[in-house]
């Protein structure tokens, strides 16, 4: 069961600005990623969920973040049905991402208030979206179609919550463009959490990368 309602967790995703996003099917090192991302003041997490047995992972780490990382908050993303998201939900899952529009999550994650950010890529999906109850629309693959398109989103719509992934990087002028064009918040994936950090094994490099990127994103909203 959550232990975050969708409005909690949307409130993070806003205070932050930032979700990153990892998959491995090595239990103890996503633990230690789980721990970087939290050292460097990371509050949320989305597990993306493609690979076999992804949901044994996903308990486990789950367990990990409740007993050793206070307010860190969990959730899964690359979701495509309504069976995985009850599944995802019943082992804690804080929140669900799916990379389309699908109204059969959007009806169990609302049945438990359980945040449910779809992936969108127009403005007619992204009204059905917020229709169905969406707080926070995922804008997907974001590198497709960049900030101008949230700017053209928020004129008539000033009231959509946007989250893009996919081409978004810790690079001030990557985030700035974000930022000034109206996203609350962004996901980051591999351009965070690289395979050469994973390889390495650097969690402090991991921890100072995830701070930096959050001081940034501080940085460019205030200006």
């Amino acid at each position: 069961m959550a232990r975050y309602s969708r409005l909690e967790v949307a409130a993070v995703m806003k205070e932050t600005g930032m979700v990153p996003l990892f998959y491995h099917p090595d239990t103890v090192l996503g633990k230690k990623v789980l721990k970087a991302c939290y050292d460097g003041g990371a509050r949320l997490m989305e597990f993306t969920a493609r690979g076999d047995f992804a949901f044994e992972i996903f308990a486990e780490l789950n367990k990990y973040a409740l007993a050793e990382l206070p307010g860190m908050i969990l959730g899964v993303g690359s979701i495509t049905d309504a069976a995985a998201a009850s599944l995802y939900m019943q082992l804690g899952a804080n929140f669900i991402v799916t990379p389309v529009l699908r109204e059969d999550i959007a009806v169990v994650c609302n049945r438990r208030k359980v945040l449910w950010s779809p992936g969108c890529g127009s403005l007619t999906e992204i009204s059905r979206a917020e229709e169905l109850g969406c707080e926070i629309v995922k804008l997907f693959p974001g590198d497709l179609y960049g900030p101008g398109f949230v700017k053209g989103i928020k004129g008539p719509c000033p009231w959509t919550s946007i989250m893009p992934t996919g081409g978004v990087s810790p690079e001030e002028d990557n985030l700035r463009g974000w930022f000034d064009a109206g996203v609350i918040c962004v996901g980051m994936g591999s351009k965070l959490i690289s395979k050469q950090v994973l390889a390495d094994q650097d969690f402090v490099g991991l921890t100072q990368t995830v701070k930096n990127t959050l001081d940034t994103i501080k940085k460019v909203r205030n200006n």
